[in-house]
């Protein structure tokens, strides 16, 4: 556990410069009392570890001090090499020379993972898209996502879904890309608030920036935004009947395809099939 920590202390420094003894205990999880035991263990080793005094002080590395550890596991860098859809790259302005990092990446990391991660690139594709892959425009996405880069405010004239337009002043907190679709979640009169890029008429960034809220977390945010959709999606009663020919399967399943939430009670005419009432959790068992 303390050689881990005392990687992590390297990692940190080395990414962000300087540390306060509080910002690496918080960071670690662990005391301050601890931390201070971990510098001399560091500075014992030979680790160039220097403590600035004063106002803006904290713990640095001496400058120009590298260290070729990483801190990463066979698993990291799989993951790393295993880019999302090339179309949503180029949607954010990503074009194929930004695409060819992973070549750049691959020269950066130590020997002993470059066969792994070659393996992992070379085996496995991400494609968001669907069979029948119909593009939405997405002419406000560049505006939006600026808005976002630079975390200021954004008027936009957005379409909802009974078509009428609206005027909203929104502080973008981030972009979701949801299979093809792109979404911006974004905070208005306090309330966070999901927008389809899709639906955006017009986007404009306004000169004010604004601060995020400091305990928020997008894709904790999207997963229980999902949730609460699902939850709230109405549900419709379906009654069934079944013929001699019994279409029950074929209607069961188009109501599926649509995605639409069904509780059902399958009437079956007398002599074809037994009557039984079921719900949506035996459907799988239908063929």
């Amino acid at each position: 556990m303390r050689a881990d920590r005392l990687l992590n202390i390297m990692i940190l420094l080395q990414n962000r410069g300087k540390m306060t003894a509080k910002e690496l205990a918080t960071k670690l999880e662990v005391s301050e009392r601890t931390i201070l035991r971990d510098m001399d263990a560091l500075s014992h080793a030979g680790i160039p570890i220097i403590s600035d005094r004063g106002k803006d002080g904290g713990w640095r590395l001496l400058d120009n001090f590298r260290t070729h550890l990483s801190g990463l596991n066979t698993d990291d860098v799989k993951s790393l090499f295993l880019f999302p859809s090339e179309e949503l790259l180029k949607d954010l302005g990503f074009n194929k020379q930004t695409l060819d990092t992973r070549q750049k990446l691959l020269a950066s990391i130590p020997e002993t993972f470059q066969e792994e991660a070659q393996v992992s690139w070379e085996r496995i594709h991400i494609d968001s898209g669907t069979w029948r892959q119909t593009k939405e425009s997405v002419h406000a996405l560049k505006t939006v996502q600026q808005a976002v880069w630079e975390s200021k405010r954004l008027t936009i004239v957005y379409k909802q879904a009974n078509g009428e337009q609206k005027e909203r002043l929104v502080e973008p907190l981030g972009l979701v890309a949801k299979g093809n679709r792109w979404y911006l979640v974004a905070s208005r009169n306090g309330e966070l608030r999901n927008y389809r890029v899709s639906r955006i008429h017009t986007a404009k960034i306004e000169d004010e920036t604004f601060r995020r809220p400091l305990d928020f977390n997008l894709a904790d945010y999207w997963e229980q935004s999902k949730k609460e959709f699902i939850q709230n999606l109405p549900q419709y009663d379906v009654q069934v009947v079944a013929f001699r020919h019994n279409y029950t399967s074929e209607i069961i399943n188009l109501l599926f395809k649509y995605n639409i939430p069904t509780r059902f009670f399958l009437d079956v005419i007398p002599g074809v099939m037994n009557s039984s009432p079921f719900n949506s959790d035996a459907i799988s068992s239908i063929n």
